[in-house]
């Protein structure tokens, strides 16, 4: 198993939501743990005497989420808008350093392809692209903080 293999095997494993997978094939053991202390564990070891077998994943409990306000108590209809997801899980940041400008401001027009933030995962920073074009109307993250996959971080006007 090459290394590329490894990193698309850590990319299939944050955005399932598994929580634990193991992985044993001929000399090599995989263990991927995923949530708030993300690490990643290879072990070389003598063959193994039975099949590969890979862990079912353990269903993982949704992290609780404050309730979005209503409409009429934020004086805006949010229904408009369309929500940019954390395509992974990771720590969430607003600029590329911390003596740097923030990727993106409320107010602010973007387009496809600009770069809104960074989400940490196992010591990688994975620039989050824009895939749609409009105004930043709110950031929902606050940065450095935790992200789970597919938890909303920006709500955008395409108008």
């Amino acid at each position: 198993m090459d290394i590329k293999e490894i990193q698309n095997l850590i990319k299939f494993v944050a955005k399932s939501g598994a929580s634990e997978v193991k992985l044993e094939m001929d000399d090599i053991k995989i263990t991927i743990k995923t949530g708030s202390d993300s690490e990643t564990t290879i072990l070389h070891q003598a063959p193994v005497a039975q099949m590969p077998q890979i862990a079912a994943p353990a269903p993982v409990a949704a992290a609780p989420e404050a309730a979005p306000a209503s409409p009429a108590a934020s004086g805006q209809d949010d229904s408009k808008y369309i929500t940019i997801k954390s395509p992974i899980i990771g720590t969430f940041y607003r600029k590329p350093a911390p003596d740097k400008p923030l990727f993106v401001e409320v107010g602010q027009t973007i387009g496809e392809g600009d770069v809104l933030c960074v989400i940490e995962a196992m010591k990688l920073f994975n620039e989050i692209e824009s895939e749609v074009s409009g105004k930043i109307v709110k950031v929902l993250v606050d940065d450095s903080s935790p992200v789970e996959f597919d938890q909303p971080l920006f709500l955008v006007d395409p108008s």
